[in-house]
């Protein structure tokens, strides 16, 4: 059982409530704590930089920090890119970098020589062990007002409690794809290997990593996120509620048995979705919110303005 929820903003000049967009995810994953309180993550969507990407990686904290950012520097410089502006926060190293090459293969060769939690021209994924107050604290994720953002807190199953194994996910070799998940693939791995001959990569075992990783292949032979979405109705078995987000758009998708709770409000100026409704609630204190529950083997996509 984990908590998934995320959150659009169709005009970012007129919203319903003086919440930053990271303020707004934190107080929707707060009210699912209990539904995950091992680690949470947000996937937030920052405006683009003029032929920029965001990098950020995971690091040792301590003493050890200084060697693995040197490292990861070194490695950014070897590849052909040039350092805008860093920072080191928590167990992570961000980067903005001038990079004009190939982002696949960029991908794959910084994700060899380093443990890289996100790369895109507007996404930064920021996930850590601890609950989602002291992550917004630690990360200051409150500051965040882009377009969009999703989020997770994770009840660990199938792995250990690492800062690795949280989520978001991001499909390696793709910029600016992102995934939350709350459920199991039960064929992951058939999945994972038609993947894999295809010329994708993947750095753990876990199934959102897959549903990052299978969208944005879909993606790239020219299909719509729209029509991956629905593609994955059909490829992925399993009982699963997942929310996915891009550069420019957020969506969801529902298995067939919809043993996973889903729930969302949308409203003239924003679209909003979460495992329960109290997250829903938790935007709007006080007032009666008209949300729906979307039907088994469904999907659903919104885009910004």
């Amino acid at each position: 059982m984990c908590g998934i929820a995320g959150i659009l903003f169709k005009d970012t000049a007129r919203r319903p409530f003086d919440l930053t967009t990271g303020g707004a995810l934190v107080e929707m994953l707060d009210t699912l704590l209990h539904r995950g309180p091992d680690s949470a993550g947000f996937a937030l969507y920052r405006e683009p930089l003029n032929e920029t990407l965001r990098l950020r990686f995971f690091i040792r904290e301590g003493a050890e920090a200084a060697g693995d950012v040197g490292r990861i520097k070194q490695a950014l410089v070897a590849q052909g890119a040039e350092i805008i502006e860093d920072e080191t926060v928590g167990c992570t190293y961000g980067a903005v970098v001038r990079y004009r090459g190939d982002i696949q293969k960029f991908s794959f060769a910084m994700e060899h020589a380093a443990r890289m939690v996100s790369l895109g021209v507007s996404l930064d994924i920021i996930k850590d062990l601890g609950h989602p107050r002291e992550l917004a604290k630690r990360y200051e994720i409150a500051r965040f007002n882009g377009t969009h953002a999703i989020g997770h807190t994770r009840l660990a199953t199938e792995s250990g409690v690492h800062p690795e194994t949280s989520h978001p996910f991001w499909a390696t070799g793709f910029a600016d794809v992102s995934v939350v998940h709350n459920g199991q693939l039960t064929n992951y791995w058939i999945m994972r290997r038609r993947l894999e001959r295809r010329g994708m990569e993947f750095h753990t075992e876990n199934d959102t990593e897959l549903i990052a990783v299978y969208l944005a292949w879909q993606l790239s032979q020219g299909h719509s996120l729209e029509e991956a979405l629905r593609a994955s109705l059909d490829d992925l078995d399993g009982t699963f509620s997942c929310i996915v987000a891009t550069r420019d758009a957020i969506g969801y998708a529902k298995d067939k048995l919809a043993a996973k709770p889903m729930v969302k409000y949308e409203d003239d100026h924003l679209v909003a979705i979460a495992s329960e409704e109290v997250a829903l609630n938790r935007l709007f204190p006080g007032q009666v919110l008209k949300t729906t529950e979307p039907p088994p083997l469904t999907c659903g996509l919104w885009s910004r303005q």
